[in-house]
């Protein structure tokens, strides 16, 4: 047997072929099938950039039409989760959303009797993937409001899903220019390339395993605070420099102390995520005192981290504006990685559903470096 060696985290190595998506890297650019992830984002709604990842195609009207209504149907939790949704809001002394979303998708799963992929047929395949895209973000604020001591809100069929997360959220009825700013963060963030956590959900899936094991593994990696939880600590940044006057040296001192600065640096990008060009000219078009801050803060760490470390090309990633931008619509800090999760679950549905096409488990091997065996 040929051994072949891989580099650490697997940087570079390609696994497998996709239709989904690319990141190029080097030129500050992905894709979403044939379409430039940023243009549909500015240019295109939520749902028919979903509708893009379920069928490879963007609708016309009466498609989009007929798959609104679909998901709009299935975004209503069905009574047996929505009677164990406080006991799991309530669980430890922190409230964590990623968790709870785990659980409570498993009890949907138990609920609805989902079969493995392995033993149905694509269209099923793509009726579980509909339904846990629609029922994530009903469960996470559901779940928030309930930790919060308030009654949850029931989604709306007349709402898009940019509007009606906020709706979920907060109750009220959404600000059309909070819609607007948070609908082309939700496209942009749906897929982008094998990072950590769709490629946690293509393993699972290669196993022939049902939909919502897949998404919940996926989701127990996308926790982790060096890939999806990072969008609040990002902002906590500029809580901690408090006012312009402590910039630099608060950039210096974590600079050279060797610590990381949440909101800068890419695993794949050489040049700035374009992403957070997007999500930039967001929030200074919803100006305010915040935005004139961070990119003050966003242009002073680039300078310093181009001083300090010389040719690492450090620059700004998505979770830095994103967290801005989700701070001036109205999202509480403990829903920002919530909130890349309701869009970020599209993508890993794609992914689990080509995946499971395949037909072969991901089985790699490890060397071992332990004792010498008896």
């Amino acid at each position: 047997m040929t051994v072949i060696e891989a580099p650490p985290g697997l940087r570079d190595v390609v696994v497998t072929d996709t239709e989904i998506g690319d990141v190029r890297g080097k030129e500050g650019f992905y894709h979403y099938r044939q379409y430039s992830a940023i243009d549909l984002a500015t240019t295109k709604t939520f749902e028919e950039v979903w509708f893009l990842f379920v069928t490879g195609r963007l609708p016309d009207a009466d498609e989009l039409a007929r798959f609104t209504a679909e998901v709009a149907a299935l975004r209503v939790l069905p009574d047996e989760l929505r009677a164990v949704l406080p006991a799991v809001a309530s669980a430890g002394e922190r409230f964590n959303p990623l968790a709870g979303l785990r659980t409570a998708l498993s009890l949907l799963a138990a609920e609805r009797g989902l079969p493995a992929m392995y033993d149905v047929d694509v269209q099923r395949h793509r009726a579980d993937a509909l339904l846990v895209c629609a029922v994530t973000p009903t469960i996470l604020a559901a779940l928030h409001r309930i930790r919060a001591g308030l009654d949850p809100v029931e989604p709306r069929a007349d709402l898009s899903a940019a509007a009606n997360w906020l709706h979920m959220i907060s109750g009220d009825e959404p600000a059309p220019a909070a819609v607007a700013a948070l609908e082309p963060y939700l496209i942009s963030t749906i897929d982008h390339g094998f990072n950590a956590s769709t490629f946690t959900a293509r393993v699972v899936a290669s196993s022939g395993a049902d939909v919502v094991s897949a998404i919940t593994a996926a989701i127990g990696t996308f926790s982790g605070p060096l890939h999806g939880g990072a969008p609040d600590r990002a902002l906590a940044t500029l809580d901690e420099i408090g006012t312009p006057d402590r910039i630099d040296d608060w950039i210096r001192a974590k600079v050279l102390a060797g610590e990381k600065i949440m909101g800068f640096g890419h695993a794949v990008y050489r040049t700035e995520d374009p992403r957070a060009r997007m999500l930039r000219e967001i929030a200074v078009g919803l100006g305010g005192d915040l935005i004139d801050f961070a990119t003050t803060v966003e242009r002073r760490v680039v300078e310093i981290l181009a001083e300090l470390k010389p040719g690492r090309e450090l620059h700004t990633n998505v979770e830095f504006h994103a967290g801005v931008v989700m701070e001036l619509c109205g999202v509480p800090r403990a829903m920002f990685t919530p909130t890349f999760a309701v869009s970020r679950v599209v993508g890993w549905c794609a992914n689990v559903l080509e995946q499971a096409r395949g037909g072969k488990i991901i089985r790699p091997s490890a060397r071992y470096v332990g004792p010498p065996p008896a």
